[in-house]
């Protein structure tokens, strides 16, 4: 395993504090949901005050939880596991096969993402809620590469209808990357995460998955690493995560489409505009003052 190294972050966290029902969540006392319980019965304090819902945590200020000053976990856990097939990606310890248990890590942590349960290969699990929200939001289209064996041989039409989309869940998955790797087998790297998606998608053709293993998350492999072990992500890896989160919105994808459909209303607006002064036979080579004179007059340049 690799040593102690220094805890990742993406820079703006410092500035705007930690969620009170996040830091609870780290602090290893509760679920976030269930933190907002306690917080509305009042058990909850910062520096002395009662936290209310959405209060921030900033550094050095005491938070209360029952009468006992709690400590966040500062050292952060961010590990890449090679998940093996039967392991179930949740946290939830009624199931017999969940990752949680299997791993036996000794620190609260839970999964990024899911491989389901037939799947193998790269599962990212992590302590850090901001991480889990930047590396799902599916509008920062994040790849994800799969390695997969099929029950027989593959055809162009099927990898030419596989990477222009597939419907299925009541929408059409996004164009993706699919080479050949062997006569049953092909690559295929994915920038969402639909339930079963792969899988989905090759039943569509009247194909079925005999094995599914995922290899890369964004610029994270998987490595030499066996199944059911896992490493601590590398210096590199932590650095080059940082500068791809600290461009990452982390908003909803629809909210993300909305902010990009106002932008290109600008630039429609924008462009118009530029049309508008194209029209009055404004030439290059005025200047700028000119220019605004002309087009306020509407007279013609030549």
């Amino acid at each position: 395993m690799a040593g102690k190294r220094k805890k990742f972050e993406v820079p703006e966290q410092k500035e705007s504090g930690v969620r009170i029902n996040k830091y609870l969540g780290d602090a290893g006392v509760c679920s976030r949901r269930e933190a907002d319980k306690f917080i509305e019965q009042g058990k909850v304090t910062i520096d002395g005050v009662p936290a209310e819902m959405g209060s921030r945590v900033f550094p050095g200020q005491k938070v209360v939880f029952n009468g006992k000053e709690l400590k966040k976990q500062e050292e952060q856990v961010l590990i890449a596991f090679y998940k093996p097939v039967g392991i179930v990606c949740t946290t939830d310890t009624r199931e017999p096969d969940n990752v949680i248990d299997f791993l036996n890590y000794g620190k609260r942590i839970y999964p990024i993402g899911r491989l389901d349960k037939d799947s193998e290969g790269l599962l990212l699990l992590t302590n850090d809620g901001d991480i889990v929200n930047k590396i799902l939001r599916a509008g920062n289209h994040h790849e994800k590469e799969y390695l997969v064996t099929v029950n027989k041989p593959l055809t162009p039409e099927f990898l030419k209808r596989m990477a222009g989309g597939v419907p299925i869940l009541d929408t059409v998955t996004k164009p993706c990357v699919i080479e050949p790797t062997g006569k049953n087998s092909f690559k295929i790297i994915l920038t969402q995460g639909l339930n079963r998606q792969i899988r989905r998608m090759c039943e569509y053709f009247d194909y079925r998955v005999l094995s599914l293993k995922r290899v890369r998350i964004m610029h994270i492999q998987l490595g030499h690493l066996k199944p059911g072990t896992y490493r601590n992500l590398s210096e590199g890896e932590l650095e080059r995560l940082e500068q791809v989160l600290k461009n990452s919105s982390g908003l909803p994808a629809a909210v993300e489409k909305q902010k990009l459909k106002e932008q290109n209303s600008k630039k429609s607006g924008r462009t118009a505009v530029a049309g508008k002064t194209a029209e009055t036979g404004v030439k290059h080579g005025k200047s700028d003052k000119t220019k605004r004179a002309d087009y306020r007059t509407g007279r013609t340049v030549k």
